[in-house]
């Protein structure tokens, strides 16, 4: 057991079956004991997740990773050895009996992480199992990178919450499917695909949508990975950013709350008197970082609409943008 009290508490709370919400350097994971089946119903209900949509396993080191998960191809360690600790996901053939069935959504497979954060890497070391957590808001909503967000969103429904501070990387893991010969990617996240390429020693396949799920989105791979996710309550419009201040005026001349987010050096032209600017990122990476944070600014702002100027689509400028298309795909 941890000699930190936080700690012990939130382990003590896993083993009876409670959820645990802590960060990672994604976002702030909602965390229950992966073989529990009890505690994933429990997990399940508070999140509004359907059961069809699997979980993914956070573990204490790469060591573990050939427990959890069985018949794995080389290219998978080679990942692991490269990318853990760190923002990554594996999609892997589930060990018989390593976690309970809800875990994987009905499906033969399992994702499994390491996060390279030090309060999470204490609570996994310290519970000594894998831990089962999607991000620690509502199913669809924006995911939280500070812990008051987490409260905000899921309040007494989460018996413990550990602070660890603001999200580091703030867009979720990368999730990569291991099940086949090659390596493909399911999720775009923190590790990009060219970072990808460079240890597989070739370009992955990016499957924008998991062909594996049916029409009515059961036998779905990966997390994150549905059409319309991510969104907060405004609406949210994708724009270049020439196009942004004819569009805002247009719907504030309709008595539409306007909010704007682009980077620092975007040219947005003249905007409308009434116009909300969110504070701009200046990097990439910031864009990242602070993106769900500027989505939760559009609902505290009370904005009808968000006008959204997308970052350059490099790096991880690609796993914003898909964040981006998902959260607009829910209006």
């Amino acid at each position: 057991m941890s000699a930190n009290p936080e700690i012990a508490r939130a382990v003590e709370c896993l083993r009876a079956g409670g959820l645990v919400a802590f960060p990672t350097e994604t976002v702030y994971g909602l965390g229950a004991d992966a073989t529990n089946p009890d505690a994933m119903a429990k997990l399940y209900q508070v999140k509004g997740r359907p059961a069809w949509h699997p979980v993914i396993v956070h573990l204490a080191d790469a060591g573990l990773l050939h427990g959890f998960g069985r018949s794995l191809p080389e290219y998978a360690d080679r990942l692991a050895d490269a990318f853990w600790p760190g923002p990554l996901t594996l999609i892997v053939k589930r060990r018989l009996g390593a976690v309970c069935d809800a875990v994987a959504g009905g499906m033969d497979t399992v994702g499994l992480r390491v996060p390279n954060q030090l309060v999470a890497h204490a609570l996994l070391d310290a519970f000594g199992g894998g831990i089962a957590a999607p991000s620690a808001n509502r199913f669809g909503r924006v995911s939280p990178t500070i812990a008051d967000d987490v409260r905000a969103d899921l309040g007494d429904d989460v018996e413990e919450v550990l602070d660890g501070g603001p999200c580091a990387v703030g867009v979720e893991s990368t999730i990569v499917d291991c099940t086949g010969e090659q390596a493909r990617v399911l999720r775009l996240g923190g590790v990009t695909v060219a970072q990808l390429a460079a240890v597989l020693g070739y370009l992955p396949e990016v499957v924008a949508r998991d062909t594996s799920a049916d029409d009515d989105n059961e036998g779905v791979r990966a997390p994150g990975t549905i059409a319309s996710h991510y969104a907060p309550h405004a609406r949210v419009e994708l724009h270049e950013a020439i196009a942004v201040a004819a569009r805002a005026n247009a719907l504030i001349a309709e008595r539409t709350s306007v909010g704007v987010l682009a980077l620092a050096d975007a040219d947005l032209g003249a905007l409308p008197t009434g116009a909300v600017v969110l504070e701009a990122p200046t990097t990439i990476e910031e864009y990242a970082r602070v993106l769900y944070q500027r989505l939760r600014d559009a609902d505290r702002n009370e904005l009808g609409v968000l006008l959204v100027v997308p970052p350059p689509n490099d790096g991880i400028g690609s796993a914003v943008n898909d964040r981006l298309r998902r959260a607009a795909a829910s209006a």
